[in-house]
C-alpha cells in the first residue's frame, strides 16, 4: 500500500512527473500502441479526483497536446518513410487487413474517422499511417486529431475523475472501475463498427442477381462475338487454300488475303471494268 500511495503521490498536479506522463505516453502511443496512454490519463484523473487546483486544465491540454504530436508523428512517418513504414506494420495478412479498412473507411467517412478510431483498438495507428501512406490532405488531418485530441484527452481523464471521486476511499479500486468502463465502451465501438462493415459489403439480393445476369449478358455476347470473328478467319483462310493451292500460313492471315466483303466487290467492279 505504500507504494501505491506513493505513486498516488507522484501524479499530483504539483508534479513535474505528471505533466510528462501527459505528453510522452500519448505521444508514442501512435507509434507503439503497447503503450497504455488511455490508462495514463486515467490514473492522472483518478489521481486528482480530490483537487480543484486549477492546473488540471494544463494537465489535460497536455495530454491532448501529446495525443495531437502523436498522430502527426505517425502521418509523418508514413508520409517520409512510406515503404518502411508499410513493411514494418502491415506486412503480415492482419496489418494489410487493417490498412484496407482505413482506406476505405478514410473514403467513406474522412474527418470522423480521425476521431472514432482514437475509441478503437489498434485504429489510431492504422488509420494515422495509412493518412500519411496515401498523403490524405495536411489540413484535414491536423483539424481532425486537433479535435480528436482534445475529445479523447477530457474522455480519458475524467472518466479517471469520476472513478476517483465514486471511490474515494479506494482510489485504486476506482481506476479499475474506469478503465474497465472505457475497455467495454472500445469494445462496444468495436462490435459496431464490424457490423456496419459486413452490413456495407453484403450486397442485397436484387443487386446480385442483377450483377448475375448482367455478368451472364455479358460472356455470352464475347462468346458470339469471339465466335463470328473465329468463323471469318476460317473462311478466309479456307479461301487462301483453295486459290493459291496451298495454306497461307498463319503469317498471312490480316494480309492481303484477307478482305472485307466490300473491299472484295469493289474489287471484283474494278476486274470487270
Amino acid at each position: 500500500m505504500g507504494f501505491l500511495t506513493s505513486l498516488q503521490d507522484s501524479l499530483q498536479v504539483d508534479s513535474a512527473v505528471s505533466y510528462l506522463i501527459a505528453i510522452l505516453i500519448p505521444a508514442l502511443d501512435a507509434i507503439f500502441p503497447v503503450l497504455p496512454s488511455e490508462t495514463a490519463i486515467i490514473a492522472l484523473g483518478v489521481a486528482t479526483a480530490g483537487s480543484a487546483d486549477p492546473r488540471i486544465a494544463v494537465l489535460v491540454a497536455c495530454a491532448a497536446a501529446g495525443a495531437f504530436l502523436g498522430d502527426n508523428l505517425s502521418y509523418l512517418i508514413g508520409r517520409r518513410f512510406g515503404p518502411a513504414a508499410e513493411r514494418r506494420f502491415f506486412a503480415n495478412p492482419k496489418g494489410r487487413a487493417a490498412r484496407a479498412w482505413a482506406e476505405r473507411s478514410l473514403e467513406r467517412f474522412g474527418v470522423q474517422l480521425l476521431i472514432v478510431c482514437r475509441f478503437i483498438p489498434a485504429g489510431r495507428t492504422a488509420v494515422t499511417l495509412t493518412c500519411g501512406l496515401t498523403r490524405y490532405p495536411r489540413r484535414r488531418f491536423v483539424a481532425g486529431t486537433a479535435a480528436a485530441a482534445v475529445i479523447w484527452a477530457l474522455y480519458a481523464f475524467f472518466i479517471g475523475r469520476l472513478g476517483g471521486q465514486a471511490f474515494e476511499d479506494s482510489p485504486w479500486a476506482g481506476f479499475l472501475i474506469a478503465s474497465g468502463s472505457t475497455i467495454v465502451i472500445s469494445v462496444l465501438i468495436e462490435g459496431a463498427r464490424r457490423i456496419l462493415g459486413r452490413r456495407a459489403r453484403r450486397p442485397s439480393r436484387g443487386d446480385a442477381g442483377q450483377v448475375q445476369t448482367d455478368d451472364s449478358g455479358e460472356y455470352q455476347a464475347d462468346r458470339d462475338q469471339l465466335h463470328d470473328r473465329h468463323r471469318f478467319v476460317e473462311q478466309d483462310h479456307a479461301h487462301g487454300r483453295r486459290a493459291d493451292g496451298a495454306d497461307p500460313g498463319p503469317g498471312r492471315i490480316g494480309g492481303p488475303h484477307l478482305k472485307l466483303p466490300q473491299g472484295g466487290r469493289q474489287q471484283a467492279e474494278a476486274d470487270q471494268c
